[in-house]
């Protein structure tokens, strides 16, 4: 396979370096010869067009790669809808269309398992995209990453530029929120479950039925898959970035719970939204594209563990 884009000598500037998906691209990145370009939020607001165009502007990277977003766990997609909406599309669309303007020559945007239809038939293929209803506690999220998939799309078809969108599976690992708001659902079970460890809990009740399905990636592999990605991809359609381990919410509760050494009952409370039934990506093309991931789960969830031990 041969590459569209070689990494050697570029300046690739990192959009959300501070997130679980930004970390692990910089950790990826650092080891290669490249520049790697960042902003914190109180230098650049990426949800103004404007600071957006003059950052671009003045780095002038070679490569962008749309890590950013407002993320977080059902409770908060589900009370904050226009706020993942709003500004996730303007992440997005900004990031794409400073870049479109002004040259830049290569663009990654990632988008999300949830913008898939709630029903979509297992393992979800790329193009069950748009094929049905969108799973209603994560549809403000959903939309802002179909819309913004389809504009990095668009401008790759009509000005003939090197963007395109992958579609990371629920990814997991250091330097995610361990906390039950913002956390998805491992950062916030490890908090969880180390917090009743500590403080002697005989249980711990968990939202939903535990029935639903997740595809779980370590982001260390989801990083380098974005790199690989970044370099050999030729197309403009959407590519599921999958592979990982796929559990019951259930399952994954019991085994969140051994690795951090939480001994007492799991109690499931009916009464509260499961979110999206089942969640696991085809991977046909992600392999056929000469990728797949390296650690294992078991692995990925220990140094996980380890890693919100350091910050406790």
């Amino acid at each position: 396979m041969s590459k569209i884009f070689n990494l050697n000598n570029k300046k690739i500037f990192v959009a959300g370096h501070k997130g679980l998906v930004g970390k692990a691209l910089v950790r990826a990145l650092s080891a290669l010869d490249v520049e790697i370009i960042t902003a914190n939020k109180d230098e650049l607001d990426l949800r103004n067009q404007s600071d957006v165009n003059d950052f671009i502007a003045e780095t002038r990277p070679n490569a962008v790669i749309c890590a950013a977003a407002k993320v977080g766990g059902i409770e908060a997609n589900r009370t904050q809808p226009v706020e993942f909406l709003y500004d996730n599309l303007m992440i997005a669309t900004n990031l794409i269309r400073s870049s479109a303007e002004l040259g830049v020559c290569r663009l990654l945007n990632l988008a999300s398992n949830c913008y898939y239809p709630r029903l979509a038939e297992q393992p979800i293929k790329e193009g069950c995209l748009l094929t049905g209803v969108l799973e209603p506690t994560n549809e403000a999220y959903a939309i802002a990453k179909i819309a913004t998939s389809k504009l990095a799309q668009y401008y790759a078809i009509q000005y003939n530029l090197n963007y395109f969108t992958l579609v990371p599976t629920s990814l997991y690992g250091p330097g995610d929120h361990f906390n039950d708001e913002r956390g998805h659902v491992i950062p916030a079970l490890i908090n969880r479950f180390h917090s009743a460890k500590q403080q002697n809990k005989e249980s711990v009740t968990l939202w939903g039925t535990g029935a639903p399905t997740r595809e779980f990636l370590y982001v260390d592999d989801a990083a380098k898959g974005m790199l690989h990605f970044l370099e050999y991809y030729h197309g403009v359609e959407p590519v599921n970035l999958c592979g990982g381990r796929i559990l019951s919410i259930k399952e994954l509760g019991s085994i969140v719970a051994k690795t951090v050494g939480y001994q007492g009952e799991l109690l499931w409370d009916s009464t509260k939204p499961d979110g999206m039934p089942h969640k696991a990506l085809d991977d046909t093309l992600c392999s056929k594209l000469g990728w797949e991931p390296e650690t294992e789960f078991d692995k990925g969830l220990e140094l996980t563990y380890q890693d919100y031990l350091k910050q406790c």
